[in-house]
């Protein structure tokens, strides 16, 4: 099996930008994820502060390997859907400018059957933003987690040919009672980036947890084969969310998937 690419997302270490590169150089990570929405801005940067950013990220050898742009609501929601669409597409051009592959999103409630409005709206938003992506090159990535991996994969299959990506995140599939190498079944050649993340199901209460990266019930060594089967070759991203110690969590993690 190939070495694993692995990228971290910026987020997770809750340090400023400039101090997080370093920081992802030192973990050993070769790439990051940029969100464009709490860390820069597409809006507020210029082409002298593009220019300033690749010369940071050139400086410790990383690439942005994805940019997340996380909207409030989904594609399947009328209430401004133009402007959640506008907003998109700037964010997938800040991607492109900074030479990242893949815009990643939660896209909304993906419905049970074909047909309806809020079926229809998502449909037309992501045509719309598959079009523009070609334009740009860049790729919107739907995130996993909130419907399996089939219902997902029915809903591309909708769409024109390689309209929109897939985020694999094997700990929300977890955390939400589906199976991540189902997924992975269901999606193969649409996965363009995946999150190195684990959860568990609390059977007791009902509901499911983050928890560290190999403590979980997300069988990576399993899910690496298969995305080698299916002739992967992205990134594995680490994130992680309310940690005390991310240096020393996110650490730990880049690791265990060298180990693998």
């Amino acid at each position: 099996m190939p070495d694993v690419k692995i990228a971290i997302q910026l987020a997770s270490l809750r340090l400023p930008f400039r101090k997080a590169l370093p920081a992802v150089a030192r973990l050993g990570a070769t790439g990051v994820e940029i969100d464009a929405r709490g860390e820069i801005k597409p809006q507020d940067v210029t082409q002298t502060g593009l220019r300033e950013l690749r010369r940071m990220l050139d400086e410790f050898s990383l690439k942005v390997v994805a940019v997340s742009f996380h909207t409030r609501r989904g594609y399947d929601v009328a209430l401004e859907l133009d402007r959640r669409v506008a907003a998109t597409k700037a964010a997938m051009k800040f991607a492109a400018d900074l030479r990242a592959p893949v815009v990643i999103n939660q896209i909304g409630h993906v419905p049970g059957e074909a047909g309806g409005q809020a079926w229809q709206l998502l449909l037309q938003a992501l045509a719309d933003l598959s079009a523009y992506g070609q334009h740009v090159g860049v790729v919107l990535a739907a995130q996993t987690g909130s419907e399996s991996g089939s219902d997902l994969a029915r809903l591309i299959g909708a769409l024109p040919p390689q309209g929109i990506g897939v985020d694999l995140d094997p700990g929300q599939l977890i955390i939400n009672g589906f199976s991540p190498l189902e997924a992975v079944q269901s999606l193969a050649s649409n996965i363009r980036h995946v999150h190195a993340r684990d959860g568990v199901r609390d059977l007791a209460r009902g509901r499911g947890l983050e928890v560290p990266l190999g403590r979980g019930s997300a069988d990576f060594a399993a899910l690496l084969g298969a995305l080698e089967e299916r002739q992967y070759r992205g990134y594995f991203t680490i994130a992680r969310e309310d940690v005390d110690d991310p240096e020393l969590e996110i650490g730990a993690a880049v690791k265990y998937l060298r180990s693998l």
